[in-house]
């Protein structure tokens, strides 16, 4: 369970105020996949970064119960002149997890060759992301963060990536953050639509993507007026 606190976020970026949370007090329930919807630069990234602990809100507080993965797609958190391999093993020192069984399933999932040996400033953002998945799903966590990453690489590895997404959230929940209605429609149970600092939450994603229409078309839903 993550809950939010009275939490205020914003930032200024090119002269602009940017609100990602104004005053938000949520709950996001364990064990469930949820679709987080909002227009672009509503500051859905950035809400998983204050979920995973990379940014920290200006005012309130955020308890996390379980463990939380960092966002997935997000590849920040790779040092980048090491290669792919170095920082799969920092990654699974750190996590408790065996070095060698680790780096064998990243490289067997992320199809990286030999590139896996090189340094991670060299990697296209496809293959970082391929990284970062692959890194992530060796790695159980109680809550998983997913920010557009299944969209990585061809028809056949996000086919596999959703897959092996599907097999984790049998015993895990997720916050999942794309474009893909289909694949919210899919994965997702409950969705929430963030919009000017605010969530609207709802127990049925489909209603979460009614909002989201709603909102494309610069329109409040029926429901909210």
């Amino acid at each position: 369970m993550i809950t939010f606190i009275n939490v205020n976020k914003s930032y200024t970026s090119r002269g602009t105020r940017q609100i990602v949370a104004r005053d938000l007090s949520v709950c996001f329930p364990s064990g469930q996949c949820l679709g987080l919807l909002g227009r672009n630069g509503a500051g859905k990234s950035s809400l998983l970064r204050l979920i995973a602990g990379l940014l920290r809100p200006d005012t309130g507080e955020i308890r996390r119960h379980g463990t939380v993965s960092w966002p997935i797609g997000f590849q920040g958190s790779f040092h980048p002149d090491l290669t792919g391999a170095e920082n799969t093993r920092f990654v699974a020192r750190l996590y408790g997890r065996d070095s060698r069984e680790t780096l064998d399933f990243v490289a067997d999932f992320a199809e990286l060759g030999a590139h896996l040996r090189q340094p991670v400033r060299v990697y296209s953002s496809g293959m970082r992301a391929r990284l970062a998945f692959a890194l992530s799903m060796a790695v159980p966590f109680d809550t998983y963060l997913i920010d557009e990453v299944t969209s990585v690489g061809d028809a056949g590895f996000r086919e596999k990536s959703e897959a092996i997404l599907q097999d984790r959230l049998k015993s895990a929940g997720a916050i999942v953050v794309s474009h893909s209605l289909d694949l919210l429609r899919r994965i997702c149970g409950p969705g929430a639509v963030l919009e000017n600092g605010r969530i609207f939450y709802y127990q049925r994603v489909e209603r979460a993507i009614e909002h989201h229409h709603y909102l494309l078309k610069g329109a409040l839903p029926p429901w909210l007026k």
